[in-house]
């Protein structure tokens, strides 16, 4: 997989926010209007030594057609990331309007040896990642490359495999504040 510099190094040519008279209005216009744009909420799975692992995502995004991809902005300490880096595939769960009551489950970690999926209905992709058979729709991913954007890491992954899950409207998120989950 293509990289670029190690996102764990520190960045000297990161642009900080603009200070201009007045900066705490300005930071707050940028914060506002950052909150302002719409994404899905998903839930990314993957299987690492046998165990289902996932995480709660809200910067996903197609980004390519012919192969079709997507881009998934992630904390480079997160376990996804490393899991990329080994070549296993993940799957992108795209939640649903009904699906609100998962966000708090999926929002941290499951603990090693808890199924984070326990008493949900799944079903095993081709790859034999865990989907949720309940979502708006999944995708199967083989990540192609990563670059640094500030705090996080861009995957643009190829998508190998879905289905499109449900006939429900797909989960849209929009936050109060840009510069913070």
């Amino acid at each position: 997989m293509a990289t670029s510099p190690d996102p764990a190094a520190p960045r000297t040519d990161s642009p900080s926010l603009p200070q201009p008279a007045g900066a705490p209005a300005a930071v707050e216009g940028i914060a506002t209007a950052l909150g302002r744009i719409p994404s899905g909420l998903f839930v990314i799975s993957w299987r690492h030594d046998g165990v289902d692992r996932t995480m709660l995502a809200s910067w996903v995004m197609q980004a390519g057609f012919s192969p079709p991809a997507v881009s998934v902005a992630v904390a480079p300490t997160r376990e996804l990331v490393a899991a990329i880096d080994r070549g296993i595939p993940f799957v992108v769960n795209i939640l649903g309007e009904s699906q609100r009551g998962l966000l708090s489950r999926f929002g941290k970690p499951a603990n090693l040896g808890e199924d984070p999926f326990a008493g949900l209905d799944t079903l095993r992709t081709p790859g034999g990642t865990a989907a949720l058979a309940a979502a708006a729709g999944w995708i199967e991913c083989r990540g192609t490359g990563r670059a640094a954007a500030g705090d996080h890491l861009v995957v643009v992954a190829e998508v190998v495999g879905g289905d499109s899950g449900s006939a429900g409207q797909p989960l849209v998120h929009v936050r109060k504040n840009g510069l913070r989950y």
